[in-house]
């Protein structure tokens, strides 16, 4: 928990600052691919992502430390050729399970956040899921269990091998010569992205694109079929909870309304989009079926909101990297409570964003809330220790916040349709 945030702390501002560089580089180019509201939902998404993260909310079934210590042939020490070791057997079982995560409806719905975003840009790479409890595919990181590499080797290899991930979203780099033969690179993710019928569910690769050609899911991003991003099935949402179980819903709702007891069961395992006979007729959900023809979700907002999200985002951030910072010096406790309250946070603006009536009770729960553990703690979690007056400048955005929502549920701001800067 406390290691992880620690490594956060220092990886959020690299990755923000990477995205405004990309914003202002479209800018200049005169081709933005980062609209702000997507932007915004999308570092909301990788906010509470590595708030689940840190409070560890997940369960592995199988532990790479209890294979390492039952099944190695030998033991080998941290070194230079443990973590190459570690390295090439995480990318192989990064493969396995992105691809499964594609193609059996429930692995699905852990990871159709990350395809939600109708963009591609590095934001979207923090789009990633609150609703994987439970980690099924340790057993792919046997091989290095067998040659003994030390589960500490897998612990710090593991997350520099996702951060490794972030670079590839961008539209803005083109083909990489000898390079799309051996890495992951932007062309190829672009690829994997697109719901185009040439490039779906290919290039499953993380950093080597040598398994997908290995395995016969390789596809090389084609010059005359440019791509279009999203999901099939459109999230219609700028909130990371809502899209998080969108799909789960459809499986339960599907399996509760299907007639015959074989459908409730195999709906689960059934090729992800699987749904029983007749049900795209009687419980339809919008769905693109011409991927050049479809409206974008949330193409025009009044710009109003669209500053008010930003400095949201700007003021969640800043309380979770104060967070991070102090973690060490909270009990568990109080670090779940600090949680709850971001988790509260990102509910509540991008409901918001999505002018979702139920704004203004979200806003309400989180004012309560967080003036009730100023009241019941008698400050910010020691925050005073860091920034001076540091607990009346949180209640100042608790309190802003609730009468900035309370102005825009109470104004007919969807009147003002201007473009999204």
């Amino acid at each position: 928990m406390k290691e992880y945030a620690a490594i956060l702390v220092y990886a959020m501002p690299i990755f923000l600052v990477l995205i405004i560089i990309e914003k202002l580089y479209g800018y200049y180019k005169g081709e933005d691919t980062a609209p702000l509201m997507d932007s915004v939902s999308s570092i909301s998404s990788g906010i509470i992502n590595s708030l689940k993260d840190v409070l560890g909310l997940s369960v592995t079934l199988l532990s790479y430390e209890w294979m390492s210590i039952h099944l190695a042939l030998f033991q080998q020490e941290v070194s230079i050729a443990s973590i190459l070791i570690a390295f090439i057997v995480i990318d192989f079982y990064g493969y396995w399970s992105h691809r499964l995560s594609h193609q059996i409806n429930f692995l699905w719905n852990k990871h159709a956040i990350h395809h939600s975003s109708e963009e591609f840009n590095l934001s979207c790479a923090l789009r990633q899921s609150i609703s994987s409890f439970v980690n099924l595919f340790t057993f792919l990181l046997l091989p290095a269990a067998i040659v003994g590499v030390p589960a500490k080797v897998i612990a710090i290899t593991l997350p520099i091998h996702l951060f490794l991930q972030f670079w590839y979203h961008t539209k803005h780099i083109k083909k990489m010569g000898i390079l799309e033969k051996i890495i992951v690179t932007p062309s190829h993710h672009r690829v994997h992205h697109a719901i185009n019928p040439e490039y779906m569910d290919k290039n499953h690769g993380q950093i080597f694109i040598f398994w997908d050609k290995l395995f016969g899911t390789f596809q090389e991003e084609l010059d005359d079929v440019p791509a279009v991003f999203g999901i099939t099935r459109p999230a219609q949402t700028w909130n990371p909870f809502r899209i998080n179980f969108q799909h789960l819903w459809l499986l339960i709702s599907d399996a509760w309304r299907a007639e015959n007891w074989k459908d409730k069961l195999t709906i689960w395992f059934q090729p992800t989009g699987w749904r029983p006979a007749n049900f795209e007729e009687k419980y339809p959900v919008a769905k693109i079926t011409n991927v050049y023809q479809f409206t974008k979700y949330g193409s025009q907002h009044s710009k109003l909101l669209l500053y008010w999200s930003l400095f949201q985002l700007f003021l969640t951030l800043g309380l979770v990297s104060i967070l991070y910072l102090s973690i060490a010096n909270l009990s568990l406790e109080n670090i779940f409570i600090y949680a709850f309250f971001i988790f509260i946070s990102v509910y509540s603006y991008t409901e918001l964003m999505d002018t979702n009536k139920y704004a203004m009770l979200w806003e309400t729960i989180r004012f309560t809330y967080g003036t009730g553990v100023v009241v019941a703690l008698g400050n910010w979690f020691q925050i005073d220790q860091l920034i001076p007056y540091g607990t009346y400048l949180v209640m100042a955005f608790i309190s802003i916040s609730f009468f900035g929502t309370l102005y825009f549920v109470s104004t007919d701001f969807k009147s003002e349709k201007l473009a999204i800067a």
